[in-house]
């Protein structure tokens, strides 16, 4: 069992898996970035598993990498220290099945990043993220990139630049947050909502994720080519023709993830 993680499946095949060092804001340590990395790939491989809830335990969801862990290193060592620390980040773009972030109280730093590589995200209206390594003399050059990809290049620099926190409502404008709930009502609307994306074809939702992040960095026709190659692999599969039919039914579709 992980020692810094609470791992859950509940009802209709939703996973969820909570950071849980709050006593720390869930600040990324060494072990725990692995234990994440490890979880995230053992729940993309769990059957019961379709959509994966990733949360912060406590006030915050999570306040960035543990200093204490910063010194004393060669370059060597730090480069493989915060490759291991973005492990997670990374993965999820790799993984078949959506995740989705709980977001509350404070996303800084990697904690910021791992929000921005999440597939969704639903955010307490207390939400406040930001790239803040700056202000203590380092910089968030890791979590950046997935910030980018959300905001763009401009506001991305200055989010990097300037370490500031925005918050919640801001965060979505720029396309950070998906939805966003009030603090009380966020446990209870984040699993709602993933569960209403357990309930749709697992083969279309993780063709539709693999085709997506795939496609993301080729030229305008190269897109097309690789997305209209994806449909027509998912056409031709039992869970399309099952909806098709359940469609003319008026009936729930009865997945068989084939």
């Amino acid at each position: 069992m992980p020692e810094h993680l609470i791992i859950e499946k509940h009802d209709h095949f939703v996973g969820s898996i909570t950071m849980n060092r709050p006593e720390s804001l869930n600040t990324f340590t060494t072990p725990m970035a692995g234990e994440l990395a490890r979880a995230l790939l053992d729940m993309d491989d769990d059957p019961e598993v379709r959509v994966i809830l990733i949360k912060g335990a406590g006030k915050a969801f999570c306040a960035g990498i543990d200093v204490n862990e910063l010194e004393g290193k060669t370059t060597l060592e730090y480069r493989a220290w915060i490759e291991h620390m973005e492990q997670p980040l990374v993965s999820i773009a790799r993984m078949k099945k959506p995740v989705i972030a709980q977001v509350q109280g404070v996303a800084a730093a990697n904690g910021m990043g791992l929000v921005a590589a999440a597939d969704l995200v639903i955010a307490a209206a207390n939400t406040k993220m930001g790239l803040t390594a700056i202000n203590v003399g380092l910089n968030c050059v890791g979590p950046v990139i997935p910030v980018a990809r959300c905001v763009g290049r401009k506001k991305a620099l200055e989010l990097l630049l300037y370490g500031d926190l925005i918050k919640a409502d801001e965060a979505q404008r720029l396309g950070l947050i998906n939805r966003i709930a009030a603090k009380e009502e966020l446990e209870s609307e984040a699993l709602a909502w993933a569960v209403e994306l357990a309930r749709k074809s697992p083969i279309a939702v993780q063709i539709a994720k693999k085709s997506f992040y795939s496609s993301e960095d080729m030229n305008y026709f190269q897109q097309f080519d690789l997305m209209n190659e994806a449909f027509a692999r998912l056409c031709s599969s039992s869970d399309a023709k099952e909806g098709v039919q359940a469609f003319f039914e008026k009936r729930r579709p009865q997945w068989k993830e084939c």
